[in-house]
């Protein structure tokens, strides 16, 4: 009997550090292209947000620009994986992100696993955000104050992301994290909200977890005890 296949997610960095300001890039993005061809991060200085498609890696920049990186970029915290998804479903109607997440919660058998994720198809609706350049040091939820947002009507395109469970939160962002990109690849971001009709989903649960920690002296030395929760459910979400 063949065992089912254990598939990988790589991550670099933890959330923790981000919320404490650790911006410097911990792997450059070819390590990331070995090891994953579908996620999201960002990159050195908090610059942006990153969405990795069918093994592309785009940057969706603060001021609405999407470009297509080189593989000598770094990152400071990014998770990727090689995705082959175990089931997919038609979300025949998405009236807003929790309807999205509710159908995403019926294919995932087990609230303790990591879960890779993907819709593909024509959105009515995409609101997204795009962080600035950000000094070394300056908090997530500082930096997050000033994230310019975006609207975006009737653009297909892709949503890429994780689902991570809630006690693994100080590696990652718990819950749903995923990140658009145009199908055009010229608009992008962190996901905010969104709606649309016969979206195509897809998921791939997650066997091993490989965390590579950033050999930098600002992660060496970060006072990482904090819980980061609070910080990232502000950070990750909305302007009020």
């Amino acid at each position: 009997m063949r065992e089912p296949v254990q598939h990988t997610l790589y991550q670099v960095s933890t959330s923790t550090a981000l919320v404490e300001g650790i911006y410097n890039g911990g792997v450059r993005i070819s390590t990331l292209r070995e090891h994953g061809d579908l996620g999201l991060g960002t990159f050195q200085a908090l610059d942006g947000e990153m969405v990795v498609v069918n093994g592309h890696v785009f940057q969706a920049c603060s001021d609405g620009s999407v470009q297509e990186v080189a593989d000598d970029v770094l990152s400071p915290f990014a998770a990727v994986s090689a995705f082959a998804p175990d089931a997919s479903i038609t979300l025949d109607v998405c009236r807003n992100l929790s309807d999205l997440t509710a159908q995403f919660d019926t294919l995932r058998p087990s609230d303790n696993f990591f879960f890779a994720l993907r819709v593909d198809g024509t959105f009515d609706r995409i609101h997204a955000r795009a962080m600035r350049r950000t000094k070394q040091g300056v908090p997530l939820i500082h930096a997050a104050a000033v994230q310019p947002e975006f609207e975006y009507k009737n653009i297909s395109g892709s949503l890429v992301g994780f689902w991570t469970p809630e006690y693994a939160k100080t590696l990652n962002v718990p819950g749903y994290h995923l990140h658009f990109i145009s199908a055009d690849r010229t608009r992008g971001g962190h996901l905010l909200e969104c709606s649309g009709n016969n979206l195509r989903l897809e998921i791939q649960r997650e066997g091993q977890f490989h965390i590579v920690l950033p050999e930098t002296d600002d992660f060496m030395k970060a006072d990482l005890r904090r819980d980061p929760s609070e910080d990232l459910a502000k950070a990750e979400g909305a302007k009020k």
